[in-house]
């Protein structure tokens, strides 16, 4: 055997275990994907049940129909999104010269008579309309300060009539607030006693959490949220004597935020501004070249230029997406007029994504809405903006230095980042977890994700911690993340007590009292069980006396109530949290909620007043459209995060694992929404619903590149 034909050996040996490898590796993305659609099969199938209040026992054909449907059609919708990447068509089979056809949504029939329409004179008057329309709205919609000015023009009417939007949490971050001042000021108040109730009584957080010297300033709702809403409000009534015009300022102001982080967001995914410095330069073909065929616009990476060096091209303003090749003359003469860089979004999609932000009553009842939640998503909005350029800014090693941030995109991402600890505890499990894939997948570029991203986490989580230790600040209680076993204890001491072995009721005696969580448990929401609210709720929560020794047994405690009645666990796990998967359920706690709230309608002095009525009737509509059997589907949250989790999958399949870097935090999103005390509680949606449309957006540009090198594999 010669030297030469070694190498051929060994790579016919390692053919065969490289194609075992694939295959493993394509079922286990299979597998994973057929998981993601059996879960939200299996919440659509227990809604019923749940909605009747009844139990998983009472399983019948019914829900096995509903499970078998929503299978498959979860399941087509994976399959369908995987097919259109490869550039097969989503339905039907493959034919054509070489294996592949070109994808068609519209079928070749209507495509055709939509030709001889335009052939007529009504016909070629109303395309040219229509390419004027399409001209102009992309030109509208090139620069960010456009798109936030539509976005202010068409929100403008929110702050104005509905003023503002509120529930019960920045009430108790401004009486925090107040306590905190008057301490500060001298004023001496109640602490820890059984006759005291304090603001830290009201969530609860246990006694043994508080420092021995008062403090009344807590992280239950994030400590720098609360001081400046609360300063914010004490101010407004040092100068009213009523908090309705701090309530005022700060809605405008996150209205405000709002617009800004969405058009700069939008602005990015749709106009790619990193490349419109250079928008003509071209640069030889990245992939494909050697075979000698031309393609389109590299939409994975739109930071590459058109592989076709020697075509010029004039650009499509009704789709800039596309690239219209010419002769050099007429090239050149449209040259000066094209403004947007190629792979840019076509006037369909600016229309949608702009026309959500400005319809979807989830988005436009978050701009004004004073919780903690809006706020997150309008800068996971921008953050995630931030992220795309990174993405499509990404250079392998082998291809030189690596591309570095824009200043102003990093200043974005800081910020971003910065607000988004600001406003809610679980963004620092977020961020921590995009350090990290940062870092394994962009390594090279590290400096940016550790000044942008570890240093937030540092200084704002790491003060939250080193204020807690020094007990300037109460700590939250443990007791919020245990929403899921609180509710299995609970349902489980209400539809069957004598399951509880005695062993189980003694640990847990000093930490709950059973009776209680019985009589208080709601298979929506967690919140009465550990005894959240004002003072006349129901003590189920010892929070006044349990130690932290006596909490150590919950967990052994807990277990033990669930193995001896697993099936009424599973009810309580499942009624809880089903709600974010199942496009069919209503929601539990909507957006227009805080619109109508009785804070808002009966406890504020001058809003209550302001354009009363049509604040109903906007809630009201709002209600309304959600209710309509399917389209009112684009309404509720669930709807984008059951299709999100469903693009992912394809993701998955596709093998993006650089997109998936910066798309895994909606997946643990999701994973909060599970935890988090109330089923279907839309404002924990808000982040994964406004950015559904850029997710779409970037499986779109990478499919069609993707289908191109499908198609000439297949050559």
């Amino acid at each position: 055997m010669t030297n030469a034909s070694k190498p051929i050996s060994n790579s016919r040996a390692t053919r065969p275990v490289s194609r075992v490898i694939s295959r493993i590796g394509s079922i286990a993305r299979w597998a994973l994907a057929v998981a993601a659609c059996l879960w939200i099969a299996l919440c659509v199938a227990v809604g019923p049940l749940y909605w009747q209040d009844s139990s998983i026992a009472n399983w019948t054909g019914t829900n096995w129909a509903y499970f078998a449907g929503a299978f498959l059609i979860a399941f087509g919708i994976v399959a369908a999104l995987v097919r259109w990447a490869r550039g097969i068509p989503m339905f039907g089979w493959i034919s054509g010269k070489h294996g592949v056809e070109p994808r068609r949504i519209i079928p070749r029939s209507w495509r055709a008579t939509a030709h001889r329409v335009a052939l007529t004179r009504p016909g070629a008057m109303l395309c040219s309309v229509g390419r004027a329309a399409a001209r102009l709205w992309v030109r509208a919609t090139d620069r960010w300060w456009k798109i936030a000015l539509i976005l202010f023009i068409g929100w403008l009417w929110v702050p104005t009539t509905l003023v503002s939007a509120f529930g019960a949490d920045i009430r108790s971050q401004a009486r925090e607030f107040s306590w905190a001042w008057n301490q500060w000021t001298g004023l001496e108040q109640p602490y820890i006693g059984f006759f005291s109730f304090v603001p830290m009584d009201i969530y609860p957080t246990a006694h043994y959490i508080w420092p021995a010297n008062p403090t009344y300033l807590t992280d239950q709702h994030n400590i720098v949220l609360t001081v400046f809403y609360g300063s914010v409000l004490a101010v407004s009534r040092y100068f009213t004597e009523s908090n309705d015009p701090g309530f005022v300022v700060l809605s405008a102001l996150q209205m405000l935020f709002a617009t800004f982080c969405c058009s700069a967001s939008a602005n990015r995914f749709l106009n790619l501004p990193w490349l419109q410095n250079a928008p003509h330069r071209q640069s030889p073909s990245l992939r494909g070249a050697q075979s000698g065929r031309s393609s389109a616009a590299d939409f994975a990476h739109p930071e590459r230029r058109s592989r076709s060096a020697a075509l010029p091209y004039m650009p499509d303003f009704a789709h800039p997406e596309r690239v219209l090749y010419a002769s050099n003359a007429h090239a050149r003469s449209h040259a000066t007029v094209q403004r947007l860089p190629e792979g840019a979004a076509g006037w369909f999609t600016r229309l949608v994504i702009i026309l959500f932000f400005l319809l979807c009553p989830l988005a436009v009842f978050s701009t004004i809405s004073l919780t903690k939640s809006p706020l997150f998503a309008f800068s996971f909005v921008w953050s995630f903006g931030v992220w795309y350029e990174l993405h499509c800014t990404w250079r392998a090693p082998r291809d030189g230095a690596p591309i570095h941030l824009r200043k102003r995109s990093f200043v974005a991402f800081t910020l971003a980042s910065v607000v988004m600890l600001a406003s809610a505890k679980y963004a620092w499990y977020i961020i921590v977890l995009q350090i990290v894939l940062a870092l394994v997948s962009d390594y090279r570029r590290w400096r940016t994700y550790i000044v942008a991203l570890l240093l937030p986490v540092i200084v704002l989580h790491g003060g939250v911690v080193a204020l807690t230790s020094t007990g300037a600040i109460i700590g939250g209680d443990p007791i919020e993340s245990r929403g899921i076993q609180l509710q299995q204890i609970a349902r489980i001491a209400q539809r069957d007590p004598d399951s509880i072995p005695q062993s189980a009721r003694e640990e847990i005696a000093p930490i709950f009292n059973l009776d209680q969580m019985a009589d208080a448990y709601f298979p929506q929401d967690a919140d009465p069980v550990k005894s959240s609210g004002i003072q006349s709720k129901k003590v189920s929560y010892r929070w006044r006396s349990v130690t932290p020794e006596e909490m150590a047994q919950f967990n052994d405690a807990w277990w033990q109530i669930v193995k001896a009645n697993p099936t009424i666990a599973i009810d309580a796990f499942l009624a809880k949290c089903y709600g974010y998967f199942n496009p069919t359920d209503s929601p539990y706690v909507s957006m227009d909620y805080y619109v109508t709230s009785d804070y808002v309608q009966q406890q504020t002095d001058g809003i209550q007043h302001w354009c009363r009525h049509w604040r109903i009737q906007v809630a009201d509509a709002a209600r309304a459209f959600g209710s309509i059997p399917v389209l009112g589907w684009l309404a509720h949250g669930n709807f984008y995060v059951t299709l999100t989790l469903l693009i992912g999958a394809a993701e998955v399949i596709m093998r993006r694992w650089r997109t998936l870097v910066t798309h895994l935090p909606l997946l643990l999103l999701m994973g909060v929404m599970i935890t988090a005390p109330a089923n279907n509680f839309e404002r924990h949606m808000l982040p994964v619903a406004f950015v559904f449309g850029f997710a779409v957006l970037t499986y779109w540009r990478e499919s069609n590149t993707e289908a191109v090198d499908y198609a000439g594999a297949h050559e």
